[in-house]
């Protein structure tokens, strides 16, 4: 498995507020202008998992496995061309202030992962940069 983790963001909330949007997939209602309808299609969901179109990879599905309450949600994948494991982390280091780290582990053969280590480290920075900014205050 590779892994590739993404910078640590600053939120500015605390993380029982990040933990209770984030583990629940239905807040995705809320939020669903935010996400790039030029790159993320078909979008579905229920609480607990997630599947969309992404190209040039098709479609592709998510599920929560495990959550650590206000500390780790874990994610595996489902109908991936690859097989990976996601993870959002978070922890409180003051009131209203905590951070957010995403980590994927992903089982990609040598060649593959040549070409692909650059935009999936691209894709961890900018869903950890996406999901610190959303006003979970208000969702």
């Amino acid at each position: 498995m590779t892994t590739f983790e993404s910078e640590i963001k600053k939120v500015e909330c605390d993380d029982k507020v990040i933990f209770d949007t984030l583990s629940n997939l239905n807040n995705l209602e809320k939020i669903i202008d935010r996400i790039p309808q030029d790159k993320i299609k078909d979008l579905e969901y229920d609480c607990d998992s997630c599947s969309f179109s992404v190209d040039p990879v098709g479609k592709v599905g998510l599920r929560i496995v495990d959550r650590e309450p206000c500390k780790t949600i874990k994610f595996g994948a489902d109908n991936a061309p690859v097989d990976f494991n996601l993870w959002l982390q978070v922890k409180q280091v003051a009131e209203n202030d905590s951070r957010i780290k995403v980590t994927m582990k992903a089982e990609l053969p040598m060649m593959l992962k040549m070409m692909a280590s650059k935009p999936l480290t691209e894709f961890v920075n900018k869903l950890a940069e996406a999901l610190s900014q959303l006003p979970y205050k208000s969702i």
